[in-house]
């Protein structure tokens, strides 16, 4: 049963509070975070002066690439030959989270023409479904590439009319709303890759 925004709020209001405030997202304590607060204010931090860019997973022997490692099967919602899309592992804020890699390690800018192509081909159908499963208002995509050197692009679906929830943020408040229902989750998970692989490969969720 699609859940809606009523549900959510509710869910929120039931941890919280209607006055109360979620806990802030961990991504606050990475160094990279970009505010602190300063004399009760939020303020950006002051930028750190040039050095040079930390190695990132899959570029050194102390930082071994987690994805060429191999997927949880558990995690796996859709594959085939070339590309892999996962699930976090369990329900989170948002109703629908996806990551979907290349089983080669590469990163955005070295896929030849006909991968490219079919990223983007992936891309264009995952938030055609995503977006039309009924309790979805928006499919952010996402492409950060300082952590990990094989690709991973993220789909964050939102809850549809939530609307104190939207743009850039997905990721934070997907972190801070308390997780949904499991059956649900699972669900849409099915959806998304049983219509996914209309297309071809296999669905694994």
């Amino acid at each position: 049963m699609p859940e809606p925004a009523e549900d959510v709020y509710a869910r929120i209001v039931a941890a919280v509070g209607p006055d109360g405030r979620l806990p802030i997202s961990p991504t606050s304590a990475w160094e990279i975070f970009p505010w602190e607060v300063v004399d009760g204010a939020l303020t950006p931090k002051v930028v750190a002066p040039p050095s040079d860019d930390p190695a990132r997973y899959g570029e050194s022997d102390d930082k071994p690439c987690g994805a060429c490692a191999g997927f949880d099967p558990e995690r796996v919602v859709w594959e085939d030959e070339v590309w892999v899309l996962t699930h976090q592992g369990s329900p989170s804020g948002l109703p629908v989270v996806l990551t979907l890699h290349p089983r080669e390690h590469l990163d955005l800018g070295n896929l030849d023409d006909e991968t490219a192509s079919q990223l983007g081909r992936i891309t264009n159908r995952l938030a055609r479904i995503v977006e039309n499963l009924p309790h979805i208002g928006r499919v952010h995509v996402n492409r950060w590439g300082d952590g990990g050197s094989h690709l991973h692009v993220m789909f964050f679906g939102r809850t549809s009319r939530l609307t104190g929830v939207l743009g850039s943020p997905a990721m934070e408040w997907d972190d801070m709303i308390p997780p949904g229902p499991e059956d649900v989750w699972r669900a849409d998970l099915h959806t998304v890759a049983t219509k996914l692989a209309n297309w071809g490969g296999d669905a694994r969720a």
